[in-house]
């Protein structure tokens, strides 16, 4: 990836998300917006994603979602079981993920997003 390009997964529908965006926006670098839920992100992505934020699966799961209270609340799974679970339910990814180069944050709260500059 271009180090010039930052590249967010977003949902338009979340505040801190579209904050982000803006924040990033501001800095004058390329900002490449991905919606996640309408373009989630592949198995290996994923994986990707969590090594450059240096996070497990469980770390990045939304558990204030419904879909995570109805399935998953109170269940321990491994890694490979969360990814599962984060493919299969794109809305559990905690968002945004901000992603420059090797080096990724969530952007929580949306000024986070500019430790990449």
């Amino acid at each position: 990836m271009n180090e010039n390009i930052v590249r967010i997964y977003h949902n338009s529908r979340c505040s801190k998300s579209r904050a982000a965006c803006q924040v990033m926006a501001s800095t004058g670098l390329l900002v490449e917006v991905i919606n996640y839920l309408e373009t989630p992100p592949s198995r290996e992505e994923l994986v990707e994603l969590l090594r450059k934020l240096d996070m497990t699966p469980a770390e990045i799961v939304r558990r204030g979602e419904a879909v995570y209270k109805e399935k998953y609340a109170g269940r321990s799974l491994s890694d490979e079981e969360w990814l599962d679970a984060l493919l299969a339910h794109p809305i559990l990814l905690e968002r945004p993920i901000a992603v420059r180069g090797d080096l990724a944050v969530i952007g929580r709260p949306p000024e986070k997003v500019l430790e990449l500059l």
